[in-house]
């Protein structure tokens, strides 16, 4: 077998295996956000992080036939895996874009421990049952059919990488200029309330309920006009933020800036709320908007 061969084979099996952590992702996170998530950072259906780290056990960890020693070596990798994955895309683009600092016993909101034993637990699965199974299929395939299928492969899994790369270039840059707008909503808001606040003197209980009146005033009178604040939003992110930058709000539901945290969680709203309420919803195939007649829902209704 020659060195290109080889190569073949394990750039097909990571996109193989790639291709099975998307699937994985996806019912899991459409589980959890209770509505279909394409997951996945690339376009096409594949996480290439589950790709790398499944090939690297196969190979690297075969000689370790223990599967105590197996589970725990194969988690402490595939931790590391992704703690430079999440550090390394911060870096890139400025973002998080996955986040465990709700689980116990995480490392910065990068990693934690469920991760570490899923990823030991698929390590053993995959260097003793899958991968074997994995080379006695892939073998049988005529090497030009082999040669072709990487071929082509390569070809796609570049223009991907190039897409998206290139769909995502300014976003930052583009987070600031929603937040710039999105302030300005909230600026009339605020002059909105600005009066009662300052007559609503004489007990705390008093200007409590005068600025709660007025808060509950300003947002009918934002919600009656042409467009309610929310779908103002909703629009301007639309016409901001390109395609592929749309679809990373649907695509991470925990995806945050540390910079920009309130500005990232108002966008997460507006797309949220666009698909709870039917109303202005995001189409995430063709990124327009599909707009309907039901009834305005509070903008920071959060999701259930």
């Amino acid at each position: 077998m020659t060195p290109l061969t080889v190569l073949e084979y394990l750039f097909l099996w990571t996109l193989a295996y790639s291709f099975v952590g998307w699937v994985y992702e996806s019912i899991v996170v459409s589980i959890q956000e209770r509505r279909p998530v394409n997951r996945g950072f690339l376009n096409g259906p594949i996480c290439p992080i589950y790709g790398v780290g499944a090939v690297g056990a196969a190979v690297i960890l075969e000689p370790l036939r223990n599967p105590v020693l197996l589970f725990l070596v194969g988690a402490l990798c595939a931790t590391v895996l992704e703690y430079l994955t999440s550090w390394a895309m911060e870096k890139l683009f400025d973002a998080r874009w996955w986040d465990y600092s709700q689980y116990r016993f995480n490392i910065n909101g990068r990693v934690c421990l469920l991760g570490a034993v899923i990823f030991g637990t698929f390590s053993v699965v995959i260097v003793h049952w899958v991968q074997p199974l994995v080379w006695r299929l892939t073998v049988a395939v005529p090497l030009p059919a082999v040669h072709a299928a990487a071929a082509v492969c390569a070809v796609l899994l570049c223009t991907d990488i190039a897409v998206t790369l290139s769909g995502m270039s300014g976003f930052m840059a583009r987070v600031e200029r929603f937040g710039r707008m999105a302030g300005r909503y909230g600026d009339a808001a605020r002059a909105a309330v600005g009066g009662y606040a300052a007559r609503a003197g004489e007990s705390f209980g008093a200007g409590r309920e005068a600025v709660g009146s007025a808060m509950e005033g300003a947002f009918r009178t934002i919600s009656r006009g042409p467009q309610s604040s929310l779908e103002r939003l909703r629009d301007a992110a639309n016409q901001i933020f390109t395609r592929q930058q749309r679809r990373m709000f649907s695509a991470f539901p925990e995806f945050t800036s540390l910079d920009h945290r309130d500005v990232i969680a108002q966008l997460h709203e507006a797309f949220a709320g666009a698909r709870r309420d039917g109303d202005g919803a995001i189409d995430e195939e063709t990124g327009g908007e599909a707009r309907s007649d039901g009834p305005h829902r509070d903008a920071g209704e959060r999701r259930a």
